[in-house]
């Protein structure tokens, strides 16, 4: 059986489930679980999955989108549309899985499923690398290893593939025996096992055998006993087994390792021989990963010479989507190093989540190894640009542009990059965003470098999944129907405007907040189109306040008058928001304001009150829940005081970051999340749960080497008693990094070792210690990231986490990371 020989009458029988069919018979080849992302609706499935947000709601924007088939759980929708196939069963989320498990034992083919705390992605990324020349591979798209990700990633499975290398991903117990069910994979890898999702399991060992699950059944698993230490061997999985350890015996016992150049020199002990291999890179985890792979090919069968001429070919992956400025005031989605459908798509779905400029082109490469006639395969590729918005396409390579009347969009095709690259100055590009999707081979890291602005060496990283991720943890926090305002004040913490507005506006939050109305109009013209409350309005700025759709925070009677009396006579119902002033005496409305301000409100109907909220003061800290539970008392009261005198109802809401994950009793009708989206929350040990959203490099401009008692720096402050190695790197205070973390009271992460700044912090650089270390000039130097924390900077000059994000300079650019 093929993908197309799936029709809805057999997916119906597969699933033994009812089917409402009120369509002409369809064929399957497609899944979609997000009415967002639909590639080829005539052939694809909708599963209307439910969670924190339900599916069914969906339905209605899938249909939009042309497709006519559908699963479901809720009988309401087995008539809805008159022309469309419905299949109804309990689960919605359980039929994904087994339809495509089914899809997997149709195919005898042998499959390689690899788990662990971390390294999965990059480990099946190279094992494709090392493996497609000897065999036709089916992978997981990017990092599909969810309940979700992985029977999306199994449903590709065909008649011509040859070998499947899919990864599966856990966070709690209970979760892989369905992976293991659909994956069945015939060889297993585990990467290791370390601290992420931790807070899903009672202990270690828990999370251990949990993982291991995915295994029973493989007929060869590949692991190193320093992960399943405290395990008897009757515990662990596989027929047979291949080890590999850098600190015990092993059946790939590693000897040493010798640093050449930026890559890695391995010896090891192999069936009694010393063998050798060449690793391409010299960071600690790409070492570990590298040992990875080199077990998994000699337990495969690869000879050691075969496995080592293998691996010295191995390059990097860039799993993350990288949005970066562009020329002529343009953005640009850099993703010049992999090209598949698979992988397209998401990129598409990517740049189609960009609002900021009016015009989106895509400059994409010949697709290799899809196993399609290139006219299917450049037709499809054109629906689906069609589909997506998309207004421009640049097609480089014979193929793509062999076929380059299949684009009915505006077109330009160019035999091979460098061709491109000698017509660049006639090829225009000017306010637009600009998708950057080449397969390795065509070098397109030289494009990008001709339309990416120059980026100083000082660079704020955001990882924008991890931002979403954090939006998800807070609102699996939330009972159903609580609504979410995200905070993006202050150039969104710092961290950037459009950019974060995008993704939020994307992940559907109710309401965005800024400070002030320039804020708010600068969102506005970057195409944001959702509700914004502007926390700050100046009477000055009403005017811009209308014209732009923005929502003023209404703090007393002067500001409410103010802007009454601006509205024009026609205008009704205008949307504020009350501010309440239950205890941080700083902006609102305290009880003796109300006989006042429900008069003004009544005896006009030119605004309507949307929302009324205050600001726990405390939430963070259990010495203040007494005064917090005094804030949400005073605040139900005057809430119920104003509801009362208006004829409407209104949102109530007071829970910031802090409040959601300590007091669930103050979620009301909205919740505000602000430091919480960008990973620290003062109400969980540690952050438990979050993730690292942003990290600050920057690179060693210069190296010197200084003599005992000689001095550093400005005034003569800084000083190696015994001499050593200085390195100037920068970043300074005009930077955001701020004069405190001078004279040793602030370090930095370089080579994976902490180094302590060496005297004062100068305008544009500053100096460290790295007296010992194996580095040169323009190396990579983190000032934070998830290792050397925020939380950790600010605890060095004794401040908190957002000084430090907001005070970070516009002119430290900001690169944004989507996977």
């Amino acid at each position: 059986m093929t993908d197309s020989n799936y029709s809805i009458e057999n997916i119906a029988g597969i699933l033994q489930a009812k089917l409402f069919v009120q369509n002409q018979p369809a064929l399957i080849s497609k899944l979609v679980i997000d009415s967002r992302s639909v590639i080829d609706p005539e052939e694809s499935l909708f599963f209307a999955l439910s969670g924190k947000r339900d599916g069914h709601y969906y339905i209605d924007h899938a249909y939009s989108n042309g497709i006519r088939n559908f699963v479901v759980s809720d009988e309401n929708y087995t008539r809805t549309y008159s022309d469309a196939n419905v299949i109804l069963i309990d689960d919605v989320l359980s039929a994904l899985q087994i339809l495509s498990g089914y899809n997997r034992k149709y195919y005898h083919l042998p499959v390689l499923a690899i788990t662990g705390s971390n390294g999965k992605t990059i480990v099946k990324e190279w094992l494709y690398q090392l493996l497609a020349a000897d065999y036709n591979i089916v992978r997981s798209p990017k990092s599909f290893n969810s309940q979700i990700g992985v029977p999306l990633s199994v449903w590709q499975i065909n008649e011509m593939h040859t070998l499947g290398i899919f990864e599966a991903g856990i966070s709690r117990e209970g979760e892989m025996d369905a992976l293991a069910e659909i994956i069945a994979p015939t060889i297993g890898i585990l990467t290791n096992i370390g601290e992420a999702h931790a807070e899903g399991f009672s202990s270690h060992t828990e999370k251990l055998l949990e993982k291991l699950k995915l295994f029973k059944e493989t007929e060869l698993f590949i692991y190193s006993p320093e992960y399943t230490a405290g395990l008897d061997e009757n515990e662990l999985p596989g027929k047979t087994r291949f080890s590999w350890s850098t600190k015990q015996k092993a059946d790939l016992q590693v000897l040493f390792v010798e640093p050449i150049d930026g890559r890695n020199y391995i010896r090891a002990l192999y069936k009694g021989e010393e063998i050798e291999c060449l690793i391409p890179f010299s960071d600690n985890a790409s070492l570990e990963n590298g040992i990875i792979c080199w077990a998994t090919l000699l337990a495969m069968g690869y000879t050691a010479a075969q496995a080592d001429a293998n691996l010295e070919k191995l390059t990097l992956v860039s799993m993350r989507l990288e949005l970066k400025n562009g020329i002529n005031q343009c953005s640009v989605i850099d993703d010049s190093y992999s090209a598949d459908i698979s992988s397209l798509a998401i990129a598409l779905d990517f740049l189609n989540l960009q609002n900021q400029h009016p015009k989106r082109t895509l400059i994409l490469s010949d697709l290799y190894e899809t196993g399609k006639p290139d006219e299917v395969l450049y037709a499809e590729i054109a629906a689906l640009l069609k589909q997506k918005n998309v207004n421009r396409i640049i097609g480089i390579g014979t193929h793509i542009s062999a076929c380059s009347e299949a684009f009915e969009i505006e077109s330009v095709f160019y035999e091979n990059t460098q061709s491109f690259i000698d017509n660049f100055p006639s090829v225009h590009f000017s306010n637009e965003t600009i998708l950057v999707k080449g397969a390795r081979r065509f070098e397109f890291g030289r494009i990008s470098k001709l339309i990416v602005q120059k980026i100083h060496d000082t660079v704020l990283e955001i990882d924008l999944n991890a931002l979403a991720g954090n939006l998800q943890f807070y609102r699996n926090k939330l009972r159903p129907g609580v609504k979410v305002m995200a905070m993006v004040k202050a150039f969104s913490y710092g961290s950037g405007s459009f950019e974060i507005a995008n993704l939020l506006q994307y992940h559907k939050v109710d309401y965005l907040a800024v400070a002030y109305t320039d804020e708010g109009i600068s969102l506005r013209k970057s195409g944001i189109s959702i509700p914004i409350m502007v926390m700050s309005p100046e009477p000055s700025a009403f005017d811009a306040i209308i014209k732009h759709n923005l929502e003023p925070e209404i703090y007393n009677l002067d500001i409410l008058r103010s802007f009454t009396t601006f509205l024009g006579e026609n205008e009704r119902n205008y949307p504020v928001h009350l501010k309440i002033d239950t205890g941080m005496h700083r902006l609102g409305f305290e009880e003796p304001d109300l006989k006042d301000l429900l008069l003004l409100l009544n005896e006009s109907d030119k605004v309507k009150v949307v929302s009324v909220f205050s600001h726990l003061v405390g939430s963070e800290d259990e010495v203040h829940d007494e005064f917090t539970t005094h804030q949400l008392s005073r605040f139900t009261a005057i809430a119920d005081e104003i509801s009362r005198g208006l004829d409407y109802t209104f949102i109530r809401h007071i829970s910031n970051t802090s409040g959601i994950s300590r007091h669930p009793e103050a979620q009301f009708d909205m919740v505000r999340i602000g430091i919480g989206l960008y990973g620290f929350d003062g109400g969980l040990k540690n952050n438990r749960g979050l993730q690292t959203v942003a990290v600050l490099k920057t690179t060693i401009t210069q190296l010197k080497h200084v003599k005992p008692n000689e001095t550093v720096g400005y005034s003569r402050k800084g000083m190696l008693s015994e001499g050593g190695t200085i390195a100037t790197v920068k970043i300074g205070y005009a930077d955001g990094y701020n004069r405190k973390f001078g004279n040793g009271n602030g370090k930095m992460l370089i080579k994976g070792k902490l180094v302590p700044t060496v005297g004062v912090i100068c305008m544009d650089m500053c100096m460290i210690d790295v007296t010992g270390l194996d580095v040169k000039t323009g190396d990579e130097v983190i000032v934070f990231n998830g290792e050397l924390t925020i939380a950790e900077l600010a605890r060095q000059i004794e401040t908190i986490p957002y000084e430090i994000l907001t005070n970070i300079s516009q002119r430290v650019k900001r690169v944004y990371f989507y996977e």
